[in-house]
């Protein structure tokens, strides 16, 4: 592995945790997105007269 500057070494580490957070927050998103359309088709259901 080639010799890196104090610097890089600073940007790597920096890069590497802007992309772990960037990550939690997309599976965040994308997890509270799907859970709100869960619970809007159970709303939607509990309004329908008929039990089929």
């Amino acid at each position: 592995m080639p010799q890196l500057s104090p610097l890089n070494w600073i940007f790597l580490f920096l890069l590497f945790w802007a992309a772990v957070l960037l990550m939690s927050v997309i599976i965040w998103w994308t997890n509270k997105i799907y859970y709100q359309s869960e619970s809007l088709t159970e709303v939607t259901l509990k309004q329908n007269k008929w039990n089929w």
